[in-house]
This record gives structure tokens, sequence and C-alpha cells, in this order.
């Protein structure tokens, strides 16, 4: 365990190394991201040295004022009152950390007995001498209780009740992380187990839990069963079992008994503020919420690319808003396909911002319309306050998929690919089957020149995109992807094989085209190949696509030909007559 982590942009790493070891020569054990494994995800070691230190040290410069990242690390240390500030350069602080004193080591290499340096090191022998009080007292100790919520199995006999189980799951794994006094194991973690025999001890073990919880899901017509074991993780007994036959109109009460039931028999109490977020719904509604999850299901695992999946989502949530008005994320969920159609397939109607705002009116709280916020912003060049949204989002919701994929891609398009590769790889954690965020962290150490994380960005991604076509053979979007990944890995041949077979199944598929062409790329002597396999792509590209082609780091073999040239202009050409 680290006494202290230390958050900053990557443009001042000299700064945060000459940090890092005055404090090391202190005698403080100090984390930062150059001793990050080379076997774990970014985000997950990241997520782990930040919750675990006890002081989070900033760097703030220009460029960390910037970062969402840094600003999500710094908001994480003022929330739990361990935050020591430094400045370097006359840097004007965001809100609301300009209200908190910042050190100025401006001119400062070094010296132990810089006067701005031995405050910083005041703060931090308070906090750390504070911290061992503080958590010397058990009522204020660290939760000694975890649980892993194991996703249920589907055991209606419908592979298309999948998505079903799948949300209870889901649910109740966020229900039980209401509860203060229990650490629960994300979801992206506990659903790597989905489908595999799991030894509980032992995984129990590298998990770090005390209790597994387990069960199956059974619906059927108007009627569902659960049956549910919690299970001892270290000696693998079950400590408590129950089944539950209901009509399907009390899938809510149901979702409380159990999350309640869990919490008794690991003999906590709940406290009234958790007991209340617990039975916080959306919807009351049973019908709007099984629309809900199909149209979730299919944003998740839905062929990228495909306007057939937006206009899926759009139909389940526009049907979920009609049985119930103020299902909020059903709203939020809408705008985000409804925005897809928009900017990647020029589709003219709702362009998203209207459910967007819908979902904002129905709950403020609500991180993800802002996203669709964020993203309109950066389409239209305003990069500041798309930023301020993704900001928003961040602080409203850390942890969604969503809110990661966008900060993700509007720091991608403005060239920021260290913060980029932070969130695409969150977002990647956050949903094991998801092929597109990986594919995308791939780009993102292309630009980088890290061919360490190039490789293991397209391992990932190929796993992901295999996984996919095991499920339909008709992927498009997987093929593409899985392409890309495999011409990365050198595998050339191979990659070639899976563009020779898509485009025999789905020879107009135009995202799958792109990726071939960003896969052909990275082959030898692919250029002409590329070109030639952009051409129906640009002939048809929105506004959005271009200036995405225009910056892609995937397609910098080509950038400079003068036949592609010729087509990026005859495209903009185009789209400015439209």
């Amino acid at each position: 365990m680290s006494d202290i982590f230390i958050s900053y942009a990557r443009s001042s790493a000299n700064q945060a190394k000459a940090v890092c070891d005055a404090l090391r020569a202190e005698g403080y054990a100090v984390w930062w991201d150059d001793d990050l494994p080379p076997h774990r995800p970014y985000a997950e070691v990241i997520a782990e040295r930040l919750a675990e230190a006890k002081v989070v040290v900033v760097i703030w410069t220009e460029e960390a004022v910037r970062s969402q990242w840094v600003r999500s690390e710094a908001n994480r240390g003022r929330g739990s009152e361990r935050l020591v500030q430094i400045r370097f350069g006359h840097t004007e602080l965001p809100m609301p950390f300009d209200q908190i004193q910042c050190v100025d080591l401006t001119g400062w290499s070094g010296q132990a007995d810089h006067s701005g340096w031995r405050k910083v090191v005041a703060s931090v022998s308070e906090l750390t001498s504070a911290d061992g009080a503080r958590t010397s007292a058990p009522e204020r100790s660290r939760p000694k209780l975890g649980i892993c919520v194991l996703p249920f199995v589907n055991m209606s006999g419908d592979p298309e009740q999948e998505y079903f189980s799948d949300g209870i799951s889901e649910d109740i794994i966020t229900d039980l992380s209401k509860v203060q006094a229990l650490s629960v194991t994300a979801r992206n973690t506990a659903f790597t187990f989905k489908g595999k025999n799991v030894d509980v001890p032992q995984m129990a073990a590298q998990l770090s839990v005390t209790h597994v919880l387990e069960g199956s899901v059974r619906k059927a017509g108007g009627r569902v069963r659960i049956t549910a074991q919690l299970i001892d993780g270290v000696a693998g007994d079950h400590l408590w079992a129950e089944r539950w036959d209901r009509d399907l109109t009390d899938i809510f009460e149901l979702q409380d008994e159990i999350s309640e039931a869990v919490v008794k028999a690991v003999r906590l109490r709940l406290l009234p503020e958790e007991k209340k977020a617990i039975e916080k719904r959306g919807t009351t509604n049973p019908a709007a919420y099984d629309l809900y999850l199909m149209a979730r299901q299919q944003y998740l695992t839905g062929n990228h690319g495909d306007e057939r999946r937006e206009e899926a989502i759009i139909r389940l949530t526009r049907r979920a808003t009609e049985v119930d008005p103020a299902y909020a994320r059903a709203w939020s969920l809408m705008a985000i396909a409804q925005t897809s159609l928009f900017f990647r397939y020029g589709r003219a109607g709702d362009n998203g911002l209207a459910a967007a705002e819908k979902a904002l009116e129905l709950d403020p709280d609500l991180a993800e319309p802002h996203t669709v916020r964020a993203r309109h912003l950066r389409e239209q060049g305003n990069d500041e306050e798309a930023r301020a949204e993704v900001d928003v989002a961040l602080s409203l919701d850390p942890e969604s998929f969503e809110v990661n994929l966008s900060a993700g891609y509007v720091n991608f398009r403005q060239h920021r690919f260290d913060d980029a590769v932070r969130f695409y790889d969150k977002a990647a954690q956050l949903v094991e089957t998801d092929y597109m965020a990986a594919g995308t962290l791939q780009s993102c150490y292309v630009a980088l020149g890290d061919k360490a994380g190039v490789e293991r960005a397209a391992r990932m991604t190929l796993a992901r995109a295999e996984a996919a076509l095991k499920e339909d053979r008709s992927n498009g979007s997987a093929m593409g992807f899985g392409a890309v990944a495999l011409a990365a890995l050198g595998e050339t041949e191979r990659a070639r094989s899976w563009m020779e077979r898509a485009l025999l199944i789905e020879p107009d598929n135009l995202n799958m085209r792109y990726n071939f062409a960003c896969a052909l790329c990275l082959s030898p002597e692919g250029d002409e190949a590329a070109i030639d396999m952009m051409a129906p792509v640009l002939a048809t590209t929105t506004l959005m696509w271009l200036n995405h082609i225009r910056i892609d780091p995937d397609l910098e073999a080509i950038a400079g030909d003068l036949r592609f040239k010729a087509m990026i202009e005859a495209a903009a050409t185009r789209l400015s007559a439209g």
C-alpha cells in the first residue's frame, strides 16, 4: 500500500518524478504511473492505487487543468479530504479546486529546504498521521465484508432472455454497492466469470471478497422465478439460499428483497438512506423496465456500425417511454442512439438533444445525457464546452461505460491521446464484451508510439471480436475491429482472409470497410488497397466521419497520398455543397 498517489498530466512527467523522488527521500511510499504493471488494465490499477493511498498529490499545470482524468483524480482526493495541491507556473486552478490552498513550486528543483516544499511535506505528514489515527478506530476502518455477485444464469430455455438475467444481476450489484459497509466487486470483473465453472474459495481469494452470491432467473410469460445462494468465500459453504416465484409485476419488490436478504445474511443493518437508495428505481412499470433491458442489451452487444442496431434501440426505448413517459434512463439511451444515427449516418430528424434534455428534466443526476450534449458540442467545434459536459458526466458517474466512452472520444478527437487511453481503457474494462473501446484504445497507442500498448489492446480486441463472431458470424463490426487487431499483431494473411470473407457477406457495411482500410495501412504494401477500400466510404461519408478520417492515426500511412487527398477534398466539397 502506498502513502501517496501522484496525479499529473503527461507534459509534467519530469516535475512528477522530482516530487516522487523528494517524497521518497522523506521516507514515504509513493505511487505514480511509471509503476504500472504491464499485465494489468491501466484504469483498474489506477483506481486501486487511488483508493488505497492516504494522500492524493495533484500537480497542476495548464495541461493538467484540461485533463478530465487529473480533475477526476483530484476530485476523489478532495471528496475524501486527502488532497494536496502543487502548482508549477502561473496556472489558474479550475473550480472548485481554486478554493483550496495550493503550494506554488515554480522554480523548485528538488531542494529539501525550499519553503514551498516544506509546506507540501507538512501537509503530507499531517494527512498520513491523521489517517493513522482515523483508521485505528474500528468503526471507521475499511469495510471488511466484500461480496462478488456472479451473473445470474438464464434458465428460461431461450437465449433471447439473456438480457433479462444479465439486467437482474447488474441491478443487484448496483443495489448492494449502495451499502457503505459492503465492498462490492465491480460488474466488469464479476461478468468475466459468466458461463464458467467457478471454484468459489479460489475466486474469493483472487478478488479479496468474503462472500459470493450466485443464482438463476427463469422468465416465462408473466411469471419469474429467481433463486439465489450466498456462499462463504473461504469455506465454500452455503450460508443462505432462497427461491422466489412471483408475477413479473413484482420484479422491483423482488430485487429489493434479494438485496435486503443478502445484507441481513452477512449480519449488516441497512441505514435508512441506504434502504431508500436501493428502493429508488428509474421506473415502477415492469413492461417499461423489460423494454429498457432489451434496448440496453442491443447497445452493449449489437453490431456496432450497423444502423439497424440504433434503429432497434430507438424503437424499444420509444415504446418504453410510451409505457412510462417518466423513465429517464429510456429517454437517455434513446438520445444516445439518435445521436449516433445523426452524426455517424447523416440521418435527418431527431438528433438526440431533445431526448437528452427530457432525460435530464426527469432525473438531473443522470450522467449519460451530458455525453450527448458533449458529442454535439464537439462536432460543432466547441471543445471547451464539450469537455465541461464530460466533466459533469464524470462527476455524476465515473463508473459509467457510456461516460468513459464519450470522454475517450472527446479526447481522441482533440489529439489528447494520453487522456483518451485512460478513458477507453476504463470503458473496455467496464463492459467485458465490448471490442469497440478496445479497438479505439489500440488506435490511441498507435498515435502515442507505444508498441507494448498496441499489442495489449490488439489482443484484447481480437479476443472480444472472436467471441462476438461466435455469436453472430455476420457481425461486420467485429470483423472490422478484429482485422485491425490481427494486422497490428502481424497476422497479415489471417487479416486478409477475414476481409475477403466479410466483404462477400456484407459489402455495403461502410464502417467495416473503414476498419479494413486501417488494417491494410498496418500491412506491408497495403497502401493502394487501403485507398481502394476507402473510396466508397468517402463517397458517402458524413461530416463527422470526414473530420475523424482526417485525424485518425491508423490512416497515417496513406494520409499524404495524392489520390487519397483528392478523395478527401472531393468529400469535403460534396458536404459543403449539401
